[in-house]
């Protein structure tokens, strides 16, 4: 393990490798030793999924820095451990951005915000509002290097998308939150920045209205690329107070800047029909889709638990209401409705009634994204999976991690 540091917490003792080869070493002692480790950069998602069994941390904040950038051919490589305040950071002196838009979980539980990695982002899987256009994070992956739970260092893609494995493992990581291998470089797509962006707002709907209106933007041909609802109070709680109180409707159109201007007047006179229309510039518009983007409204101090609810985009505000009929909670919507953000307000997570309401309302997935630890080590957090899907897991895990000391129970 040559160049790893290790230090003690009051957690859990924290081993800090440098290298690929450290990785694979400190890997192939636990396993040895079946000693389970705690995969994590600068543990800015620890609060996510349900608390790790382990005894030792093996953190990548060292494993940082960007090993390839070509803009001209829109690929991205760096080593897992990188800020992704960093690399946002290039891309946006280059005139590109990261397309997937990635959320920071960091606020929401209570921590800095920019202490995300680009490891910690792709292993959970993480996108914001422009998923329901461009998609996840996972779909602009192109290639990994990792080591698995058995100790051998592995790649999978690079600057191609075909595998002669025949599985696609960049994409089968992505959302692992850590469990089948830790990975050590990682090769992303980029795109070029748009020229300019605007947000039409809706004011003063119903979530039942607002739900109209977004299906109703998203069909017609003004290409959008962001559809949120925040009720009425929650608005207040975004781009600085600058929506106030009264419920708003949020639209997002970007582009070119002619582009952009007329599908905005277009869309605007549509809506109009609706309710009062009023429009963001660029600033306040990347400001109000950040707030969206980061869960703003239930960034409060507490560990109030919340959940994400993802669910048919025209039965989001139906939940919603019945949940309200049966609980305290506070909600907004994003992804034209197809993602819930619902805050409980009495303090206890309620996952059966959640999980009860979806089933009933059509499907989808429930995801307890903050809670006390207490809470999360009693609780499914994550969407139950049906049998069959529950078994490939399985076997996907006795592959990868046969002797399980990557992240111990965090899924399951």
């Amino acid at each position: 393990m040559q160049g790893s540091t290790v230090e003690a917490s009051e957690q859990r003792l924290s081993v800090e490798p440098q290298t690929e080869g450290d990785i694979r070493d400190i890997v192939a002692a636990a396993v040895s030793a079946e000693e389970p480790l705690a995969i994590e950069g600068t543990g800015s998602k620890r609060g996510l999924g349900r608390p790790v069994q382990a005894a030792r941390t093996l953190s990548l904040a060292k494993m940082s820095g960007i090993t390839l950038y070509e803009p001209e051919e829109l690929v991205l490589t760096a080593k897992a451990g990188t800020p992704i305040a960093e690399i946002e950071a290039l891309v946006d002196a280059h005139g590109q951005r990261l397309e997937f838009e990635p959320m920071d979980y960091g606020p929401l539980h209570g921590l800095d915000a920019a202490q995300g990695t680009l490891g910690g982002v792709i292993a959970c899987n993480l996108a914001g509002p422009r998923r329901l256009k461009q998609g996840a994070a996972r779909d602009h992956v192109l290639g990994v290097r990792a080591v698995s739970g058995r100790g051998e260092i592995f790649k999978s893609g690079g600057r191609v998308v075909k595998n002669v494995t025949g599985y696609d493992l960049s994409k089968g990581l992505t959302g692992s939150y850590g469990t089948l291998a830790v990975m050590s470089e990682i090769t992303i797509k980029v795109l070029p920045t748009c020229e300019t962006e605007t947000t039409l707002v809706l004011r003063g709907l119903s979530d039942a209205e607002a739900a109209g209106a977004m299906a109703a933007s998203m069909g017609s041909p003004a290409e959008v690329s962001g559809a949120a609802h925040l009720p009425m109070y929650v608005a207040a709680r975004v781009a600085e107070g600058a929506l106030g109180e009264e419920a708003a409707t949020a639209i997002r159109i970007d582009g070119f800047g002619p582009s952009v201007e007329a599908r905005a007047a277009h869309l605007g006179r549509a809506l109009e029909k609706v309710g009062k229309v009023d429009r963001l510039d660029r600033e306040a518009s990347r400001r109000l889709w950040r707030d969206v983007r980061d869960v703003r409204p239930f960034v409060d101090g507490t560990r109030k638990p919340v959940w994400r609810l993802s669910v048919t985009p025209t039965r989001g505000h139906e939940i919603v209401m019945s949940l309200r009929m049966q609980a305290a909670i506070d909600a907004f919507y994003d992804w034209q409705g197809g993602l819930v953000w619902l805050r409980m307000e009495a303090g206890e997570p309620e996952a059966d009634l959640v999980r009860e309401t979806i089933r009933r309302f059509g499907g989808g997935h429930a995801t307890l994204v903050r809670a006390p630890e207490s809470v999360r080590a009693a609780t499914a957090v994550f969407q139950p999976q049906p049998g069959p899907l529950a078994a490939l897991s399985r076997r996907l895990k006795e592959q990868f991690d046969p002797k399980n000391v990557l992240n111990p129970g965090r899924m399951a």
